[in-house]
């Protein structure tokens, strides 16, 4: 229960970190503080309907223009996650049990703030059996119930200690976008992403194709890690091996000085770089710039996206 937490759970390895210093960012990154009235309101549906956002679970600078359009990305399975990347700001221990009652919930929301497209994400769950693949299939289900024409998009964890069913539980629900970030270069994960494995995540988005072809798959990376550019660029080159759709590049803001530093502020230009060598490379979908996240403007991303397709298939 979550009265019997104490405060050291939350963040029990973020002690043993050294601090690292934050630096000032540049001002192509720095964004206005969220005042509008369509930012309270959605502020207030989440709250109603008892949801956590990763929005602001994360710390994501864009929430502001975000919910002032009304989008939000919703985060299931609680706010306490079982890993600890050093880049994640989202609290970690011991999580509560799965609320039987959140698919619903997400799918009041969904409907009360008349999305065409939503993503939903969530925290890890090594301490589930299937990782909580059946509660995001719920979740879908529910929200193609009460908004049938929504297009969903889901950001997941890596299932890692999963049989392959929780997968293909997952898939079987038929979101519309499957969406798990790598994050980084797979030279920067024992630092970066210590509980996960770069090539196991690089397989689940290429079983995704696999199993449902339809369904686009995205993934994401963040730059200013201590990354070089040929390590992105190979990353590149192993998404598309993996068939994956559409790309995402932004910049890692360190969110507390026990978080890993920040290498590099990677500029306007090299971000547009990067842009243009992934479309060179053959994904449909790109979106590379500083303040470029997994759900940033998700759905005018997806339509292009799906327009993309259709030209590729000749049908446009």
């Amino acid at each position: 229960m979550r009265d019997l937490k104490i405060p050291e759970q939350r963040h029990p390895e973020k002690a043993h970190r050294p601090d690292n210093a934050q630096p000032k960012k540049p001002d192509w990154i720095r964004v206005k503080a969220p005042t509008s009235k369509a930012y309270a309101e959605t502020r207030k549906i989440m709250r109603d309907n008892k949801l956590v956002t990763v929005c602001e679970e994360a710390g994501c600078p864009n929430v502001g223009e975000c919910w002032s359009q009304g989008h939000a990305t919703m985060m299931i399975m609680g706010d306490i996650c079982t890993r600890g990347c050093t880049f994640c700001n989202i609290a970690t221990g011991r999580p509560d049990a799965l609320d039987a009652f959140e698919p619903g919930r997400v799918a009041h929301a969904v409907e009360k703030l008349g999305l065409n497209h939503v993503v939903i994400t969530s925290v890890d769950r090594d301490d589930l059996d299937d990782g909580g693949a059946e509660h995001f299939a719920q979740t879908i289900r529910a929200v193609r119930h009460r908004s049938p024409t929504t297009t969903i998009e889901i950001l997941t964890p890596d299932f890692l200690k999963c049989a392959p069913s929780a997968l293909e539980t997952v898939v079987e629900a038929r979101p519309d976008v499957f969406n798990h970030n790598l994050e980084t270069v797979p030279g920067l994960y024992t630092s970066v992403r210590p509980g996960a494995r770069y090539f196991h995540s690089l397989r689940l988005l290429q079983r995704v194709k696999e199993m449902e072809p339809t369904i686009f798959t995205k993934s994401g990376i963040m730059v200013g890690l201590g990354e070089e550019r040929p390590q992105v660029l190979q990353v590149m080159d192993d998404m598309r091996a993996a068939d994956i759709d559409f790309l995402t590049i932004g910049q890692y803001l360190q969110p507390t000085p026990k978080h890993h530093a920040v290498e590099k502020f990677v500029t306007p230009e090299e971000f547009a770089g990067y842009e243009k060598a992934a479309w060179g490379k053959g994904f449909l979908m790109v979106s590379a710039t500083p303040l470029t996240r997994s759900s940033y403007h998700a759905g005018d991303d997806f339509a292009r996206l799906r327009d993309a397709r259709l030209k590729k298939l000749g049908q446009a």
